[in-house]
């Protein structure tokens, strides 16, 4: 099992950034890949970054790509994502996930484990 835990979100003006941590636990946390979802009130989850276990590759939707970096530091178990030029459309849930390989880092049926999730909300 491994465990996620989100923290980092709140309320930022438009064009303001955001740095989003994941906290990973549990068994060989460090040997997964990574990826970030958002899920803003009535609409389907979507994908945002991803990054391979060794962070060689990373992957990014074109809606934050320039904008948003993933990263991640293996010795804290924990992955990043640097959020910057906010915008109101970003507001969302946006929550961690582990999987296996980096596979389609797209899919979030690829992962096994998710995080509860940190609210960001972006005012104008």
């Amino acid at each position: 099992q491994v465990q996620l835990v989100e923290s980092g979100g709140g309320l930022v003006q438009a064009g303001g950034s955001l740095r989003l941590s994941c906290a990973a636990s549990g068994r060989t946390s460090s040997s997964y890949a990574m990826g970030w979802f958002r899920q803003a009130p009535g609409k389907e989850r979507e994908f945002v970054a991803a990054i391979s276990w060794s962070g060689t590759y990373t992957y990014y939707a074109d809606s934050v790509k320039g904008r948003f970096t993933i990263s991640r530091d293996n010795a804290k178990n924990t992955v990043y994502l640097e959020m910057n030029s906010l915008n109101p459309e970003d507001t969302a849930i946006y929550s961690c996930a582990a999987a296996q390989t980096f596979m389609r880092p797209h899919a979030g049926l690829r992962y096994d484990y998710w995080g509860q999730g940190t609210q960001v909300t972006v005012s104008s």
